[in-house]
């Protein structure tokens, strides 16, 4: 099994997704290992000196004027996780949950937070036995961190809370007791440490990312088999054409329909053709495609800024053997970042239903209407291209940034906040949404290159097709479509699809 190991930098949107979907277990670097005890130490002797350190010796938010005695530090940590653990709604699914554990710990790592060894080892232990703490998705605003999604994950460390283990839900008390561990005592700072940090947006973001960047992949196979099919021209993939417009995202777009549509067949039968230009949908696939491709490398480049960053308040210098107040929790960077990475997937799916429309419209494409034979008796792929536009309809909606908003909190103390997790939240369903859409307009396309039997496609979309074929047979006669698109969907996501036409046409951008 794979084994992921967390120091103060390096963490990339691959390991994240070993350590959330594939179960790789993770340790901890020598170097972090001592910069956590460093923090920690200094930690300790402040408490004894009777420092006045905000959340360490004083309350919180607005309350950070009161200062707690010595013989209370442990019980107000205990106290923040409780009172803060006031999050609402479906619980977040298990990778989720193991993407936030593991960027808890990254952050950790850096030594920066004045947590103890032991919490982080705590933390290391649920991943690497199995323990996912329940974690409800809504209540977080994005600044002073995820507070009331982190508070429920951390409640689990001192046996309180809900966690699953071995596929049953079951309190705190008995995951730790199953699995081997005990409930800890928090310390000065820990309680605040836990929670005061932007990992819950980071784990959706990062984990929406690695989703997006090949679904990018993806839609452009999907435009190069449609192009085929409505008989399009390979001119619009010129470099010569993107040359002039040096956006980095257009030329990859270009490049990768270039190389998808090598040696077809279909194209090189019409080049002679009365057709001047294409549809937009078409003419203008690597413009629209390329656009999205830079928001999605920007959106990455925050992400794994943010993954690999100290966001706790204080943060603890231990070579500087110091603390300094700050605002590294406010989640604005995180939430500009999904919210445009919002726009940008859902320009996908919109730019993928117009060209489903144009394979579903005998008036448009050429083809038999709605793709299918003894139309009237057969509705064949009418209404997919309805849950289509229902769903881009719906990326429209979502597609409204949060991170424009703000509502003050905590007697107006945290008087402005990011939203950044409703932005990460927001951008998993357009991305689900969009893998969808994607999914249907290759299912068209599949069915609309059954028609060209005496004809081959490019490469790349030849092998397309035949993984396509070998999961989802040709529609001949109305049938269930939603377990077609389900099935299209697995494709995608599973990589099977993009790993065959890379085989053929190399690795795609």
């Amino acid at each position: 099994m794979k084994e992921i190991c967390l120091g103060v930098d390096g963490l990339t949107l691959e390991d994240l997704a070993a350590v959330a979907r594939y179960s790789a277990h993770v340790h901890l670097s020598a170097e972090s290992e001592r910069r956590i005890a460093e923090a920690q130490k200094l930690i300790k002797e402040w408490v004894l000196e009777g420092k006045i350190i905000y959340g360490i010796t004083t309350g919180f938010g607005a309350l950070s004027d009161a200062i707690i005695s010595r013989a209370d530090i442990n019980q107000l940590q205990k106290n923040i996780l409780m009172s803060h653990s006031a999050g609402v709604g479906s619980p977040l699914d298990k990778e989720t949950v193991r993407a936030i554990i593991a960027l808890r710990i990254k952050d950790f790592a850096r030594g920066n937070s004045g947590v103890r060894l032991e919490t982080v080892q705590q933390l290391i232990a649920f991943l690497n036995r199995g323990i996912c703490p329940v974690v409800p998705e809504k209540g977080s605003v994005g600044a002073s961190g995820d507070l009331a999604p982190l508070a429920h994950l951390s409640l689990v460390l001192i046996g309180l809370g809900e966690a699953s283990f071995k596929g049953k839900r079951v309190s705190g008390a008995v995951a730790l007791e199953r699995s081997g561990l005990a409930p800890l005592d928090l310390e000065a700072c820990e309680g605040l440490a836990l929670i005061n940090g932007t990992q819950v947006m980071t784990a959706i973001g990062g984990l929406t990312l690695y989703d997006t960047d090949m679904l990018s992949k993806i839609t452009d196979i999907a435009a190069a088999m449609t192009l085929e099919v409505l008989m399009g021209s390979r001119t619009e993939f010129d470099p010569m054409i993107h040359h002039v417009r040096p956006h980095p995202g257009q030329a990859i777009a270009a490049d990768n329909m270039q190389r998808i549509t090598r040696k077809s067949e279909i194209v090189s039968s019409h080049k002679d053709c009365s057709r001047i230009q294409d549809a937009y949908t078409l003419r203008c696939s690597p413009q629209v495609h390329g656009a999205s491709k830079d928001i999605i490398n920007f959106a990455k480049g925050v992400v794994e800024i943010e993954m690999n960053s100290s966001t706790n308040n204080p943060l603890i210098f231990p070579e500087r053997q110091t603390f300094l107040l700050g605002g590294n929790f406010h989640g604005q960077p995180v939430a500009l970042a999904m919210d445009s990475l919002s726009m940008a997937v859902s320009e996908l799916a919109n730019i993928s239903e117009r060209r489903i429309e144009r394979l579903v419209n005998p008036q448009l494409s050429g083809l038999p209407a709605f793709l299918v034979s003894d139309g009237g008796l057969n509705s064949g792929f009418m209404i997919v291209q309805y849950t289509a536009a229902s769903l881009v309809c719906e990326n429209k909606v979502l597609s409204h940034p949060a991170c424009v908003d703000s509502i003050p909190t905590s007697a107006n103390k945290e008087d402005h906040v990011s939203l950044g997790t409703i932005s990460a939240r927001k951008c998993r369903d357009i991305v689900r949404n969009s893998e969808r859409v994607i999914a249907i307009e290759l299912l068209c396309g599949a069915q609309a290159l059954d028609l060209f039997t005496n004809m081959k496609p490019g490469e790349g979309t030849l092998a397309a097709y035949r993984l396509i074929r070998e999961h989802v047979t040709h529609l001949d006669k109305d049938r269930v479509m939603s377990s077609d698109i389900e099935a299209m969907v697995q494709l995608i996501r599973s990589g099977k699809l993009l790993k065959k036409v890379e085989r053929v046409v190399g690795k795609l951008k």
